[in-house]
């Protein structure tokens, strides 16, 4: 909770957090245990890779705003005497304000003598799209139950530059429910930045307005936007709309994470062993 405001900072590009956020963000990580489990996992996800790929292919994590970094995670690997390295950004649809940025801060933190390709997207990938459906299939929806595709939203004006997320974050839920045969379900998106401009939507507290009004009293939420646990799935989802959702007097849940899904790590090693 200490390294918030440096954190926020970092987010921000360098701009510091009013005392305000930084109260907000810590009460939002207050609800939901204090810390996030995001690096935990992503580690967890990385070890789970390395026991498919062998000790020939070395496997390092790098973060944008927070340790281990990016360039640290580089520089690590250039020591050990890597000279080509592989980036999967872990987020399954691309967009210029977010793959884009982690692939832009690899090449700008890359050593002298390394070659770097990047992985710009796998929202249809076949075995992305198994762990997904495996997920929602072990939640069990319910006849009476509307699914809920979410991911992280994005400014419209990025959309209307061209950036293709929206079409990749629809690709990856049709896929999703042609293989668990759910024939009814909606997008929604989640997470929007503070700012003034407008973000894409609808909300899924927008969403679970709407749909209340027409019916539905319970909703399962699947986010296909995240590979793992955490502030945004278990703070905007489990808490945040799970609230709105009481105040309209219905009932939300939403599937398990991928994590460190057997799926999903083999869906990693693929996208690995394509690039070899």
């Amino acid at each position: 909770m200490e390294e918030m405001p440096e954190y926020l900072r970092l987010v921000r590009g360098g701009r510091p957090a009013s005392d305000e956020l930084v109260a907000e963000m810590r009460h939002n990580y207050e609800a939901i245990g204090g810390r996030s489990p995001l690096t935990d996992l992503t580690l967890a996800q990385a070890d789970a890779l390395r026991g498919r790929l062998g000790s020939d292919v070395p496997v390092a994590v790098g973060m944008r705003n927070w340790r281990p970094f990016i360039k640290d995670a580089l520089a690590a690997l250039a020591g050990a005497g890597v000279d080509r390295t592989i980036g999967i950004p872990m987020a399954p649809q691309f967009s210029t304000l977010s793959v884009q940025k982690y692939i832009d801060a690899a090449h700008a933190a890359l050593p002298d003598g390394m070659r770097f390709e990047a992985v710009r997207s796998f929202h249809a990938h076949p075995r992305l799209l198994d762990a997904f459906a495996e997920r929602l299939r072990a939640a069990n929806p319910k006849p009476d139950e509307l699914v809920v595709f979410t991911a992280h939203s994005l400014p419209k004006k990025a959309i209307d530059a061209g950036d293709r997320y929206a079409d990749e974050v629809a690709a990856t839920a049709r896929g999703v429910a042609d293989r668990t045969g759910v024939a009814r379900y909606v997008v929604a998106y989640q997470s929007a930045g503070r700012t003034p401009e407008p973000w894409i939507g609808p909300t899924v507290e927008e969403t679970i307005d709407g749909q209340s009004g027409h019916g539905v009293r319970k909703f399962l939420v699947a986010p296909i936007g995240f590979v793992c646990d955490h502030t945004e799935i278990m703070y905007d989802i489990d808490v945040q709309a799970a609230q709105t959702a009481r105040e309209f007097s219905t009932l939300l849940r939403r599937t398990e994470s991928l994590n460190t899904s057997p799926t999903f790590i083999a869906m990693l090693e693929d996208l690995v062993r394509s690039m070899l």
